[in-house]
């Protein structure tokens, strides 16, 4: 009688040690609540459609004070000029990053309330914010009409999918001493877009460390360049 009862004991052992495979499924549901504050231009004249210009500042506006967004860029040129369109400066709050579908929504929601042209939306940024210009581009390509990214670090999807913007004109911008953001970062995205972009062009300021986009949005050519670009160009 005890033999048999170790004899079970043993089979017992060793089927409770056997390897299995489970499979199985799980649902759930995460909302993540973001705010963004932002400042708005609006042309004089908005009985016609008009372009947009959205701008995505650095990392050193960040916060609650709306007129950060305005010492570098679009907002700094219009102090003493005027553009005839709508420019876009949302604000990143702080310990948070540019996220590409915030920001999505927020042009949505500036189309819906104003006359916005769908064919002329531009987008451009500088450090931080060439960084989310690039990864905006790259999760809605089929939004914008020009991209200018200055002094901005590409992530690594970027440059693995490089032709997914390859019908979007750009402009990059970088300073040959940047000791930010590698200038490398610029050279090699552009490289790569170049065999499937042919509007592309890399602008290096020999002279310039991270602050490069000073002499780029103060110059009126770069916003006369992006108005003459469209999206119905692209199509053709």
């Amino acid at each position: 009688m005890k033999k048999t009862i170790l004899f079970l004991f043993l089979i017992i052992t060793v089927c409770s040690n056997a390897q299995t495979d489970v499979t199985g499924k799980i649902k759930t549901e995460s909302v993540v609540k973001h705010e963004l504050n932002y400042a708005l231009h609006r042309p004089a004249n908005t009985k016609e459609k008009k372009p947009l210009i959205i701008f995505l500042h650095g990392s050193g506006e960040k916060g609650t004070d709306i007129e950060l967004v305005k010492v570098h860029g679009p907002f700094k040129y219009l102090k003493t000029n005027e553009l005839d369109a709508f420019v876009l400066a949302p604000q990143c709050p702080d310990n948070e990053y540019w996220d590409s579908e915030v920001l999505y929504q927020l042009i949505l929601k500036i189309q819906k309330e104003n006359n916005v042209d769908p064919n002329r939306i531009y987008l451009t940024g500088l450090s931080m914010g060439g960084w989310g210009a690039w990864n905006l581009a790259f999760a809605h390509p089929e939004m914008f009409a020009a991209l200018v990214p200055i002094a901005g670090f590409v992530d690594r999807v970027p440059m693995i999918e490089n032709c997914k913007i390859g019908a979007i004109p750009t402009k990059i911008f970088h300073g040959l001493v940047d000791d930010v953001v590698n200038v490398d970062y610029s050279i090699t995205i552009y490289k790569r877009l170049k065999k499937c972009n042919p509007n592309i062009s890399l602008t290096i300021f020999d002279d310039a460390g991270h602050d490069s986009w000073t002499r780029v949005y103060d110059n009126k050519e770069i916003y006369d360049w992006m108005f003459q670009q469209t999206k119905k160009q692209q199509n053709e």
